[in-house]
């Protein structure tokens, strides 16, 4: 109680404000901190000093201060939903904190998402603490123990990283046919699949109603035959089924009929359609194999007719050419030239024709060449036979904007079901490429084939003055469902061949993509955008990117109904269905052919179906974008021009080009202007929804920082939200983009607003955390350092400051003020007295501290510049340090006071202020900043030149502060005089743990570190004892008093084991540091490995030494085995086994404690006894006995087992065998007895207790009838049939070794056995005891079979349950049929042992004699047995139930089976031996005539009349 008095006195004392005293009585209007000083009240701090006592005693208990902990504790040790909800409850806590005395200092947690400042130190509660640490105790920690130097000062930001919520990409841009299903397409994540269908249409299709009104109306069928195949141009060519094509502009006007009136109506179908390069020239291949060519201009007659060539004859092939009634599938004009056209047929044959010029087609000649394929009639190649073919896919390389070396080439591409061949056909033929069908293409799918080419273009500069780039060359070709893209390039020659040389190209297979289905066609849409068709009439987008094939949308075109013909169905049905031993991989169907049906022409899709014709494009990003508009999604329309702006969405798709200053200038008007107008829509629509709203948010802060908006967001978009009143929305998107550093200035007003929002939401954690990632540079100094103050929001004002104004001292100033205002002002009176707000905000002063005096800022936890950090250091430490009151603010002539006017300032008035105010964590502070290399003292930081120009005389001072320097100081101010000992003992913790780390640095007498050992052995509380033991292990390391001896007292009394320890082994005090080890209550079970040590045979201890080693053992061992009793056994018999004996004797009075020890001893756990050298086996027998006695009471079903496992010698009878009969462990009793040879008693001792067995059941089964417990009853009856059953079996155990016994002897002399004993003989020893077992056993059975009633007749009126149904509950047939299998197991066994010793006798031995005389063992008991039945069963009906409880065990058993045929083997077997015998003798007649008959059988005149018989 002094100690408090004395304590509360120096806090009410040393607890006043700093105070600006202005000379000559001036007075200062400014104040600190906004603040105005007020006389302080005596008492205050001495009543905040109870109530921390009060609490330390009731904080624990007290479900608030529990509740507000957790909270306090922020999200690493809150629950996952801390967030919502500590925000929610934040208010209220304050309440309540404000409300109650005793709590108003708990941390109000206005960041329950944040992790708040972590200090480390706390008051004693036995000291009079000062109010900041009371709320430093409650804010740091819920742990009671207070750790100053074991932990880092930290705060928000430094301590906790949060995950942004920022939000995801647009997810509406992979949208496609709720059928499709393409395995290539990105899987989208699972956002994706709840978002709505796009408003758009991917493909805007237009049908040409006039042309397909003249096409397939009935006149149009009628006069010009079905559509068959379209191709697209500068004019729209159709082919008919009558031959005819017809040629429509993009008016839909009928330019020409083609055909009428010529040969080509005789020539069937058309069909296959191409038109040259500069629309001039129209192909057609016909049904008949026939080829012509019309010039547009002059449509009346063909330009050119290439036939069929006829059959060939006998006879060198004269010209090539196709093969009549074969269709030409496939038609294409060379480059430029009107005279040069390639051509294919179903039949997988090629042909190039080169026409001469002329005048009219008959005066020009075609020359034509076969470039693949074979002829029908042509005869296959030895020894392979031809595989069935066709030409799936044709096409020729169309003309670039650009000149390319593979234009004068006449490139050709032709698919088969095995290969890709491309062939260039001028000037000669000549096979460019192959490439082999992909192994992994989809089994047992429909056949498909499909190409196109695409060649080099111009593409767009990326600079002005930049050369335009041209594109690569490509050939996109299909099998099934894999897709693979070709790229072509020239191989340039050297120079001395450039010109002899023909070009060389190279195919390089660039991208592979593999959809879920077959694919039928392929177009080009754009350089890269591809059109693909499924076998399903799927159309597929597909962007060819540089690194992949990616699906951007898909859709159904099934209501099409796409015109699509069988070409290839024929030839290869041989192929899709082999015959057995043929390669069966193409096995599957020959899908139609749709490539005449599905044709591109810059960037527009011609579709033609069995009743129209449809012209499609693709909608661009800006009919997209219209599109959302007009349907309302106003964020989904921001979301998708952003995208476009910044590349993530297809931009291919939608017609923006790839390059990336292209893509935004097209783009950045357009998205500013979706902003507005979708700000302005949506708050028209009256959404006030806060998700839908803060959806908007997001995406307007997305859309503006990917375009560098920041004041288009920050004004229009801002004064949107505010005139819509969802300022606070806009305010709490923007904190994610602040966090991320996308956002490091905001406009005043903004700011303004911020500060206000947060604050009164009660999320100022994440307001200062906001402030400290924007840049200070950029801010309002005085708007923003006024506003933080007035919200108390130090940490962010602390950042600013330091950032902007590079003062450092100001800010610990003004903290210090807030303290000094609550410590002064009357507590009753003033509500600033118990804010907690201003308390937890003093206290981040120590945080702030140790930032920055180790070089971090505060509170990020940034590194520091080496010049800032040393001019921010010296400028602390020269305030913290300094000798007397400084001028502050300076040069302003007004000195900063640490005491009231009346009282005289002392020396270091800053440091003694932050000592009465808070010592362990100051202390704590200056541990950190130990570590820093600043106070090394290093020369460059000396007055002469260094870092010291052009700074004041204060900063000179706190550049010479060294550790040294502060230890000095610390050690001079914190005088006992002065401090209690709860406040020195920090003091001296501080210096013994430092000393060791910098021992070069400071330099300490040895009567001091002797002051500081003695002052840590007496700390005031236990609170602190762990710390100051730890800090006396730091000083020892280095430091060795040369008085040890006076020491322990004070170590001892300090309780400081592990202290003692290090000191009594470092001196060999072996004895008494295994009395240490006993002493420390945290540290017992450690004992065992020092026991082990001093013991071990080369632990190197004298004989003196372990003698007194175990002295101390015996003194203390009942307190060693209540440690472990297991260890302790194991210990003591692998290092002293002779100490057994004296640890048994220590706990006689517990049993249970010695049966463990001892179980450990005799029955080691073999991987335990391996790790600990394993247990030496006692020879003294007493230990088994006495073993074996407690494990009569503690586990009586294991010792049997144990006995049996013994050797003989191991145990005397006489001082086990009463323990085993008082607790019932017969088993083990006769196991003994036996052993010992006294097998008579031991059958005795056994068939005794089966009759008390047979007593115990008859009695339970008597009064059944009474029990109110029959399910009790029931499970007594059965424990009882089972002991009948155990102790059955331990009797055959102990008849079957006798037995043996028995017969072993009797072999010894086999001449006295064989003819000395039959079966009327008297019974031998074994067969007694075989006698009496069977006869208890047969009683007991026979009794208990007669009490078993047999049920009265049932009266179906009367539902009282009767005595003998009662009885019959106890399931009597269940426990009579246990029984009788007991007499049956007896008698087997019986059986079994008489007659093993018997071998089956062979034909030698039994020509000697009977067998031996065990045989009639079983014979003599059985006689003997029923003998006696006789005696004790006078009458027949007794003995005749008697023999039925015998057979009655057999009845319908396999065994007595068994039994029986074992015994009619062996008799059958002496008869048959008998008769073997006789049989080797001979067979010898009486005489010559048969018995029977009377006739002679043999000698003279037998054999004619018995040979007629």
């Amino acid at each position: 109680m002094s100690s408090s008095s004395e304590g509360s006195d120096h806090g009410a004392q040393d607890s006043l404000p700093i105070r600006a005293h202005r000379p000559n009585g001036a007075s200062d209007d400014r104040g600190l901190a906004g603040s105005t000083p007020t006389p302080s009240v005596p008492g205050s701090v001495a009543e905040l000093a109870r109530q921390e006592i009060e609490y330390s005693h009731s904080a624990s208990d007290d479900p608030f201060f529990n509740s507000y902990r957790k909270l306090a504790q922020g999200p690493d040790q809150s629950e996952p939903d801390a967030d919502e909800d500590a925000s929610e409850l934040a208010p209220s806590i304050l309440n309540q904190a404000l409300a109650s005395p005793r709590d108003s200092f708990s941390t109000p947690d206005d960041t329950p998402s944040f992790q708040a400042s972590i200090l480390s130190s706390v008051g004693s509660p036995s000291a009079p603490p000062s109010p900041a640490s009371l709320a430093s105790t409650r804010r740091r920690s819920p742990a009671a123990s207070p750790r100053p130097f074991d932990r880092r000062f930290q705060s928000r930001l430094s301590s906790l990283a949060l995950g942004t919520s920022r939000p995801s990409s647009p997810a509406f841009l992979k949208l496609h046919s709720r059928q499709s299903s393409i395995s290539s397409q990105l899987i989208r994540p699972e956002s994706e699949h709840d978002t709505p269908p796009a408003p758009w249409e991917v493909v805007r299709w237009t049908k040409l109603k006039k042309l397909s009104g003249q096409l397939f109306s009935e006149a149009g069928k009628r006069n010009f035959g079905k559509a068959t195949g379209i191709s697209i141009a500068a004019v729209i060519a159709v082919g008919t089924a009558k031959g005819i094509i017809l040629i429509f502009d993009y008016n839909q006007t009928l330019k020409s009929i083609i055909g009428p009136g010529s040969k080509a109506v005789e020539a069937g179908a058309v069909t296959s359609l191409a038109i040259s390069a500069d629309h001039t020239t129209v192909a057609a291949g016909h049904a008949s194999g026939h080829v012509f060519t019309w010039d547009l201009a002059k449509p009346a007659r063909p330009f050119l007719h290439i036939p069929p060539v006829p059959s060939p004859q006998p006879g060198p092939r004269r010209a090539d050419g196709h093969v009549p009634d074969m269709a030409v599938v496939h038609l294409g004009f060379l480059g430029t030239r009107h005279t040069a056209v390639v051509s294919a047929d179903d039949r997988g044959m090629a042909f190039s024709h080169l026409a001469t010029r002329g005048l009219g087609a008959a005066g020009r000649s075609v020359k034509t060449q076969r470039i693949l394929g074979r002829y029908p009639n042509d005869l296959p190649t030895a020894g392979r036979a031809r595989k069935p073919s066709t030409v799936l896919a044709f096409a020729t390389l169309p003309l670039g904007n650009v000149s390319q070396v593979t234009d004068e080439m006449g490139l050709v591409a032709m698919l088969t079901p095995y290969l890709l061949v491309i062939v260039s056909t001028t000037p000669v033929a000549q096979t460019q490429h192959k490439a082999a069908r992909p192994k992994d293409k989809m089994a047992h799918g429909a056949l498909t084939g499909c190409l196109a080419w695409f060649p080099a273009v111009k593409l767009k500069a990326v600079d002005a003055d930049a050369p335009r780039p041209t594109s690569t060359t490509k050939l996109v070709y299909c099998w099934s469902n894999i897709l693979t893209i070709l790229d072509v390039t020239e191989q340039k020659p050297s120079e001395a061949s450039a010109r002899e040389a023909p070009p060389e190209l190279i195919f390089s297979p660039r991208t592979r993509w593999k959809g879920e289905e077959p694919i039928a066609a392929v177009q080009w849409l754009s350089r890269s955008v591809l059109g693909v068709l499924t076998i399903t009439q799927q159309l597929l987008i597909i962007e060819d990117g540089p690194d992949a094939l990616r699906t951007t949308d898909s859709f159904d075109l099934i209501h099409k109904h796409i015109y699509h013909h069988d070409f290839f169905s024929q030839q290869l049905q041989a192929l899709v269905e082999p015959a057995e031993g043929e390669d069966a991989s193409m096995r599957g169907v020959v899908a139609d052919a749709f490539y005449q049906s599905l044709r591109a022409y810059k960037g527009r899709l011609f579709v033609l179906g069995f009743d129209d014709v449809s012209v499609g494009v693709l909608s661009n990003w800006a009919d997209r974008l219209s599109a959302l508009m007009d349907a309302g999604e106003v964020v989904r329309a921001i979301e998708l021009v952003t995208s476009y702006y910044t590349g993530e969405a297809d931009i291919l798709t939608v017609g923006l080009p790839e390059n990336a200053q292209a893509r935004h200038t097209a783009v950045e008007g357009r998205l500013l202007d979706t902003v507005a107008t979708a700000l302005q829509q949506a708050f028209q629509d009256g959404d006030d929804q806060e998700r839908s709203t803060m959806h908007l948010a997001n995406a307007c802060f997305v859309a503006c920082l990917s375009v560098g908006a920041s004041a288009f967001l920050f004004e229009d978009v801002f004064e949107a939200f505010e005139d819509a009143s969802a300022s606070g929305t806009f305010l709490e998107a923007l904190e994610p983009y602040v966090r991320e550093g996308q956002i490091t200035a905001i406009p005043p007003t903004v700011m303004k607003r911020l500060i206000v929002h947060y604050s009164g939401s009660h999320l100022q954690g994440r307001l200062e955390e906001m402030i400290c990632h924007l840049d200070p540079n950029a801010m309002d100094i005085d708007q923003i350092t006024t506003l933080c103050k007035q919200h108390n929001l130090f940490d962010a004002f602390i950042y600013v400051w330091n950032q902007t104004i590079g003062d450092y001292l100001t800010p610990l100033i003004d903290l210090l003020s807030l303290v000094t205002d609550l410590g002064r002002s009357p507590a009753p009176q003033n509500d600033a007295a118990q804010d907690p707000e201003h308390v937890i905000s003093a206290l981040k002063m120590f945080p702030y501290l140790a930032f920055t005096l180790t070089s971090r800022v505060y509170p990020t936890g940034a590194e520091m510049s080496a010049d800032v950090a040393s001019r921010a250091k010296a400028e602390l430490y020269a305030f913290l340090f300094s000798g007397k009151n400084v001028e502050w603010p300076k040069k302003s002539g007004t000195t900063l006071l640490t005491r009231s006017r009346e009282e005289s300032e002392p020396s270091f008035p800053y440091l003694r202020l932050f000592l009465e105010f808070d010592a362990p964590s100051f202390l704590g502070v200056l541990n950190e900043a130990f570590e820093d290399g600043f106070l090394n003292g290093a020369p460059d930081r000396m007055v002469n030149g260094g870092t010291t120009k052009n700074i004041g005389d204060d900063q000179i001072f706190g550049l010479s502060v060294t550790r040294q320097y502060v230890v000095s100081i610390l050690s001079e101010v914190m005088s006992a005089a002065d401090y209690p000992p709860s406040v020195t003992i920090y003091l001296d913790m501080f210096i013994a743990r430092n000393l060791p780390k910098f021992p070069q640095f400071i330099l300490l007498s040895g009567t001091a570190l002797h002051r500081v050992i003695e002052g840590l052995c007496r700390y005031p509380s236990d609170e602190i004892a762990e710390d100051c033991q730890l800090s006396v292990e730091y000083l020892l390391s280095m430091y060795h008093p040369p008085e040890i001896d006076s020491l322990i007292p004070l170590f001892t009394n300090a309780r400081f084991y592990r202290v003692l320890k290090s000191v009594y082994k470092a001196d060999h005090r072996y004895a008494m540091l295994v009395r240490t080890y006993f002493a420390d209550p945290e540290d017992q079970d450690a004992v065992y490995d020092c026991i082990g040590d001093c013991l071990r045979p080369r632990a190197g201890l004298t004989e003196r030494q372990v003698r007194e080693v175990k002295r101390v053992v015996q003194d203390h061992a009942r307190d060693l085995a209540a440690i472990d009793t297991v260890r302790t056994a194991e210990v003591i018999g692998a290092n002293a086994p002779e100490l057994h004996e004296m640890i048994l004797s220590s706990l006689e009075d517990d049993r249970h404690t010695q049966y463990i020890y001892l179980r450990t001893v005799l029955e080691p756990d073999s991987k335990r006894s391996q790790d600990v050298g394993g247990p030496k086996r006692p020879s003294n027998t007493s230990f088994v006995e006495a073993y074996i006695r407690l494990m009569c009471e503690y586990d009586p079903r294991h010792v049997a087992d144990y006995i049996e496992a013994l050797q003989s010698g191991d145990l005397r009878l006489d001082k086990v065998l009463p323990a085993l009969e008082d607790n019932g462990v017969v088993d083990a009793a006769v196991m003994l007895m036996a052993r010992e040879g006294q097998v008579r008693e031991a059958i005795d001792r056994l068939t005794s207790h089966l009759s008390t067995l047979e007593a115990a059941l008859l009695g339970l089964l008597d009064g059944a009838a009474e029990s109110p417990d029959l399910a009790n009853t029931q499970e007594a009856a059965a424990d009882l049939v089972e002991a009948l059953e155990k102790y059955t079996r331990v009797g055959i155990w102990l008849c079957q070794g006798q037995t043996k016994t028995m017969q072993g002897s009797r072999s010894m002399s086999k001449a006295a056995v064989r003819g000395s004993r039959n079966a009327k003989q008297e019974l031998s020893i074994d067969e007694k005891l075989w006698l009496d077992l069977i006869d208890t056993i047969v009683h007991v059975t026979k009794s208990v079979s007669a009490h078993m009633p047999h049920p009265p007749p049932t009266n179906r009126d009367d539902s009282t349950p009767t005595d003998t149904q009662s009885v019959s509950t106890l399931d009597m047939a269940s426990i009579t049929t246990r029984l009788r299998n007991l007499v049956q197991q007896t008698f087997t066994a019986l059986l079994n042992s008489t007659t093993a010793a018997s071998s089956t006798p062979t034909a030698a031995t039994a020509s000697r004699g009977p067998p031996t005389q065990a045989n009639h063992a079983f014979l003599r008991i059985l006689r003997a047995f029923l003998a006696r039945a006789t005696l004790s069963s006078p009458s027949l009906t007794e003995l005749r139930s008697v023999l039925g409880t015998i057979f009655s065990a057999y009845a319908y058993q396999e065994s007595l089976l068994a039994l029986a045929n074992s015994l009619l083997e062996k008799d059958l077997f002496v008869h048959v031996a008998q008769i073997a015998e006789l049989r080797q003798r001979g067979w010898r007649p009486q005489g010559q005539v048969c018995e029977i008959c009377g006739r002679r059988v043999w000698g003279p005149g037998a054999g004619a009349k018995s040979g007629e018989q």
